[in-house]
């Protein structure tokens, strides 16, 4: 409202015809003096508002660190963002469940996350939307055992200590790995785990068997004697998503189109130049040549918003009650979490559901 009433008087004033007394020159004097009082009002607003413009562009996201998060790298490295202009700030973080809390706390702006940790954290209330899942994996959680466990005899892990980490894909992997070998999950005592923490977890015997992601997996097969990684059950992908807190829904669109646009961009970088992105991964999480090859063929990065992510979390949402993980009579309906407008404006033809 200041800034409109100033406004209007200064066009008020302006527009003013001087009266034709106007020789007396004191009056005059004051009209001017108002129009550059006025004027100088005006300045300072643009200025003020001009600031609050590049502030309120800023965007935060929670990066977990992971090679799935390799078209964030990108767009950044490669000016994306700031050719779709937009201002964006990656922060490190280890585990998509700790990108989501910042998220929820208020601390990131947005997040990425695998989609059991959107499951886990739909049961907890609509502070959330889902833009876009970006990358996929079919091999990007994997069982890792000590050299007390023998992967060709799997029943043998009854009784064991796995460590996990709790309200993540390495909870529902372990649980769904031990149901398709007819194990009952509470047969196996699970022990919560940092990511960080369960090489060390297993190198000192404090657990049998962990269940982590890449680049954790690689590391842990490579540091801890013996190790073994037990054959994927392969029934199971895992999605890596973009999510926004809700309280930017409709106000901030065109910026979370931007960002997906930057997105797209990465990831044609990523299928057109697949050696400089492994040469930036490489240096960005520092990893070894040979665990780019070994992630790399498994790795399939492209915006979407598709079916099969709908059936998944559903999927996971029925577990999660099922076995006690959530107290809840029914499962959310996953369609009032998904935000397909800005995908469907930054790449259209990528959103195959939702309104």
């Amino acid at each position: 409202m200041l800034h409109n009433d100033l406004r209007q008087e200064f066009a008020l004033v302006s527009s003013s015809p001087l009266p034709r007394w106007r020789a007396s020159g004191w009056l005059e004097a004051g009209l001017w003096a108002t129009c550059r009082r006025l004027a100088g009002a005006l300045l300072l607003l643009a200025t003020l508002d001009a600031a609050g413009a590049a502030t309120a562009a800023a965007l935060t996201i929670a990066v977990a660190k992971t090679p799935l998060s390799l078209p964030l790298y990108v767009a950044q490295s490669q000016g994306y963002f700031d050719a779709e202009g937009v201002q964006v700030k990656l922060v490190d973080v280890v585990g998509g469940k700790l990108a989501m809390d910042r998220l929820l706390l208020g601390e990131a702006d947005l997040a990425t996350s695998s989609e059991t940790v959107v499951m886990f954290s739909s049961f907890q209330g609509r502070e959330f939307a889902l833009l876009a899942s970006f990358v996929t994996s079919s091999e990007d959680v994997r069982l890792i055992g000590a050299k007390t466990v023998d992967p060709a005899r799997p029943l043998q892990m009854r009784g064991k200590r796995i460590g996990m980490v709790p309200a993540s894909a390495s909870q529902y992997y372990l649980d769904s790995w031990l149901l398709l070998q007819g194990i009952d999950p509470n047969e196996v005592t699970r022990v919560s785990l940092a990511p960080d923490a369960m090489e060390s977890a297993l190198a000192r015997g404090e657990v049998d068997a962990v269940v982590t992601w890449e680049p954790f997996a690689y590391r842990t097969l490579r540091a801890v004697p013996q190790a073994k990684a037990f054959p994927n059950m392969g029934s199971y992908t895992l999605s890596f998503n973009l999510l926004v807190g809700s309280r930017h829904l409709g106000r901030r669109d065109a910026e979370l189109g931007k960002i997906l646009r930057a997105l797209e961009r990465a990831e044609q970088f990523i299928r057109a130049q697949p050696q400089q992105a492994q040469a930036l991964l490489r240096l960005r999480l520092e990893l070894d040549p040979p665990f780019i090859d070994w992630i790399w063929p498994r790795t399939h990065y492209q915006l979407s918003l598709n079916q099969s992510l709908l059936y998944t979390l559903e999927s996971e949402a029925r577990w999660a009650r099922q076995e006690g993980h959530v107290k809840a009579e029914r499962s959310p309906n996953y369609l009032d979490f998904i935000y397909p407008g800005p995908l469907r404006s930054a790449v259209p033809g990528a959103a195959g559901f939702g309104n």
